[in-house]
């Protein structure tokens, strides 16, 4: 007889208690800083259910959670496929643990679900939404989605509201849920960059005009309305350009009222809806901008804490190793596999700028001569953490004495000559940050090797610039003993507080990067018919891989007018960079959006053209055609969508020459 499912859960749980423990512990130790995180553990059906519902219990309804559900139920059925856990952006974050993992998967998903709690509580991009809840900080997205929920709950069960308009207006949202401005924190009202009027003046002639008395005039016309009145009038013009879209809708919006055939004034409950859905969209926004970050940095402290670190029992480790390696061989543009190498490329690099600095800093040795005065197979021995270090047990522990006392946790060390600390289990305990940094130094594991000797010349010239005659040494040894050991990991913490993935991409796929990792990119062939690689220059492969991520590789729409040819008409810009819409697409968003202004909208973008005549010569020739580039603006009515062509001018400041990706403000660059 199968045991009652919530006695199989408890039991699962209480097995894991003592390895959460152990994993937040370590990850304090290795410098995370998470929010505390409640496990729950699942099973296969409920899993699925969290999945659709983007890592929470309850969202409001709609179809496309059914439809998500679906697909996820019917991925693991049919691929083999299937999720181990979901942590959530909360604090506290919720994860949730598939209960048929083993216990070597649980540790893991544990491992990582810490370092996903470290960069919520500490990336910028997520203190975008949860720095205006609380003086904190803090943010419960758990208790905001419920309060939606039951809002649109409440709504759809409304005898005065039809159902279906609610599911309706919600798909007419949806459709435009990514034209947010990311780049700002989220406010429930726009913020116009616009001095209000000074009313005081017109209001007294207007009042002056109505011949009220002065009972009525203080008792109709008091300061609540005068303030209300200097408030809405102060929002802004309609025709001021605006990066959010669904926030311009949202104040300036109407509905289109097909039985009156007219735009009408939005209900509450039609603006509360659009302005749910807006505030969801401000916070999984952060989740899409760092997805490269944020599953390269869990899959980083996963390893570390993992292998690294002997978390993995050695009973564990293989089925571990296994579990990673299909991780990061998954098919496609893998989050997991290129932040994972981004990280330990910035963490290689740092730590030989560091080295390298002070070699350059012994006398004798000059940037000219590096590659031929240094014995790297020397350094790299001299690099290696000590044998205190290396190998800790119970038997060793005198041998801690001899290593200084910044790497030792001196509290930790008497609990384990106490016995009160396994250390043969988890030798980490006795070590502080710095002892682990120096205990997993990046350059002298072995993939590594082979960093510090193949930095380039020009690389070498330009730190050589910095050398100067004090802090010199008198030997290689006295050189790497100056050494700072936690360099890699400081700088990794300070790019994990600042950067999303299109500035992560910008400033770290270096040449380097992309030669070591054999990274090209490739595109679809009007000669051939074929898919071919197309460049291995660096430069196209980063560009090619910032178009995929800019605004989540979606296009960039914009509110240019509100009152557009002075007919009260939207008019909508696309950032063109290089990639064209699709059309069929943008028409159907313009369909949804124009129920959401209750006039015509219209969109400009650009168009790649070619001619047929040049595709064929293109095909004999064995070569490309070159496209030209259109204006083009497409208008929907409420009835038709039509497309027409317009003049260079009036779309050249949509143009790109390179890609747009600056997405942060220079401030916060790392």
């Amino acid at each position: 007889m199968r045991e009652p499912d919530h006695r199989r859960k408890r039991a699962i749980a209480t097995d894991l208690e003592e390895p959460v423990t152990a994993a937040r512990e370590l990850a304090a130790k290795l410098g995370l800083e998470p929010y505390p995180v409640r496990y729950w553990i699942v099973d296969h059906d409920e899993m699925n259910e969290l999945i659709a519902y983007g890592g929470f219990q309850r969202r409001y309804p709609h179809w496309r959670w059914g439809m998500q559900y679906d697909r996820q139920r019917k991925q693991d059925r049919y691929t083999g496929a299937r999720a181990f856990e979901i942590v959530n952006n909360d604090n506290p974050s919720h994860a949730f643990l598939q209960e048929s993992n083993s216990l070597a998967d649980q540790k893991a998903v544990i491992t990582h679900v810490e370092a996903h709690a470290d960069f919520f509580a500490n990336n910028d991009w997520f203190g975008l939404f949860t720095d205006r809840r609380s003086d904190s900080g803090d943010v419960d997205a758990a208790a905001m989605l419920e309060r939606h929920s039951r809002a649109i709950e409440g709504y759809m069960a409304d005898p005065e509201i039809d159902r279906s308009d609610v599911e309706r207006w919600i798909d007419h949202v949806l459709s435009l849920e990514d034209t947010i401005d990311q780049h700002r924190p989220y406010r429930g009202r726009l913020e116009r960059d616009v001095e209000p009027p000074d009313l005081d003046d017109d209001l007294q002639e207007t009042l002056e005009n109505l011949d009220l008395s002065p009972e009525v005039t203080s008792e109709v016309f008091d300061d609540e309305w005068l303030e209300a009145r200097a408030a809405d009038d102060g929002d802004g013009d309609p025709s001021t350009p605006e990066t959010d879209v669904l926030g311009f809708l949202r104040e300036y919006g109407k509905a289109y009222d097909h039985e009156e055939e007219r735009a009408v004034e939005l209900t509450d409950w039609q603006r509360d809806v659009l302005e749910m859905l807006r505030e969801e969209a401000y916070y999984f926004a952060p989740q899409q901008m760092t997805k490269v970050m944020n599953e390269g940095w869990a899959a980083l402290w996963e390893s570390r804490m993992m292998a690294d670190e002997a978390f993995a029992g050695d009973d564990e480790v293989v089925e571990y190793a296994d579990h990673m390696a299909s991780v990061l061989a998954s098919p496609g543009l893998n989050p997991y596999s290129l932040g994972l190498s981004l990280w330990q490329y910035i963490e290689n690099v740092t730590n030989r700028r560091e080295v390298v600095e002070h070699l350059l800093r012994v006398d004798g040795i000059t940037w000219r001569t590096f590659t031929e005065d240094i014995d790297f197979d020397a350094v790299l021995e001299r690099l290696e953490p000590p044998a205190a270090l290396d190998s800790i047990d119970a038997a060793s522990l005198s041998a801690l004495d001899t290593v200084p006392d910044a790497w030792v946790d001196a509290d930790a060390l008497e609990a384990a000559r106490a016995g009160r600390i396994d250390v043969d289990r988890y030798p980490w305990r006795v070590l502080s940050y710095e002892g682990l940094a120096r205990r997993h130094y990046s350059l002298v594991k072995p993939a590594n090797r082979g960093v510090l000797e193949r930095i380039g010349r020009d690389r070498l010239e330009e730190l050589g610039r910095y050398i100067f005659d004090g802090d010199r040494y008198d030997s290689v040894d006295e050189a790497i003993a100056a050494v700072d050991f936690t360099a890699g990991w400081d700088r990794l913490f300070d790019v994990r507080e600042s950067h999303n993935d299109v500035t992560f991409l910008d400033e770290f796929l270096t040449a380097e990067f992309v030669r070591e990792n054999d990274y090209f990119t490739y595109e679809y062939s009007q000669a051939t018919g074929q898919f071919h690689v197309a460049s291995t220059d660096p430069e196209d492969v980063k560009r090619k891989l910032l178009l995929q991520f800019t605004n989540f590789g979606k296009p960039t729409v914009s509110v240019a007018d509100g009152n557009y040819d002075n007919a009260g008409e939207l008019l909508l810009e696309h950032g063109y960079n290089g990639i064209e819409l699709d059309f069929e697409q943008a028409k159907a968003v313009l369909e949804r959006a124009f129920e959401l202004w209750g006039r015509p909208v219209n969109l400009l973008t650009i168009r790649k053209e070619l001619d047929d005549h040049d595709v064929e010569v293109a095909k004999r020739r064995n070569r490309e055609p070159t496209p030209e580039e259109r204006g083009v603006r497409l208008r929907h009515d409420g009835t038709e969508t039509t497309v027409e062509r317009v003049d260079w001018t009036v779309v050249e400041h949509l143009a790109a020459d390179d890609v747009d990706y600056d997405t942060k403000p220079d401030e916060w660059l790392a």
